[in-house]
């Protein structure tokens, strides 16, 4: 799965400063000590291209449907605007909750109320 990014971003910042840091890494990864080998030739190369890759679960393969759907239809100034606030899906769910407890409780209370006399 590839993704464009402005070169500009924070995210394609990010991204060319962690392989920056990998590539620095990668000769650190096989010391030169005395008595330990490092991979060198033909195995080396076929290591790196017989290795798994790693799959995708479907959660991360849905964030990033996810993702992509957004930036294509341009929603994604709309939908952070749509969850601030009182009116914002997240509010909303808590409002919900609460009420759903107060109302168990006062169900609560009149159920022990009648089972004491």
């Amino acid at each position: 799965v590839t993704k464009e990014v402005d070169s500009t971003s924070k995210e394609a910042k990010s991204f060319l400063k962690q392989q920056e840091k990998w590539q620095s890494a990668a000769p650190a990864a096989f010391p030169t000590v005395s008595g330990v080998k490092r991979p060198s030739g033909m195995s080396s190369l076929l290591g790196k291209i017989g290795s798994k890759k790693q799959k995708m679960s479907t959660l991360e393969k849905s964030k990033l449907d996810w993702e992509n759907f957004k930036e294509e239809e341009g929603i994604v100034e709309e939908l952070a605007i749509h969850n601030r606030g009182k009116d914002g899906y997240i509010e909303r769910k808590a409002f919900l909750e609460r009420v759903d407890h107060r109302q168990f409780e006062i169900e609560r209370d009149i159920r022990l109320s009648r089972m004491k006399p």
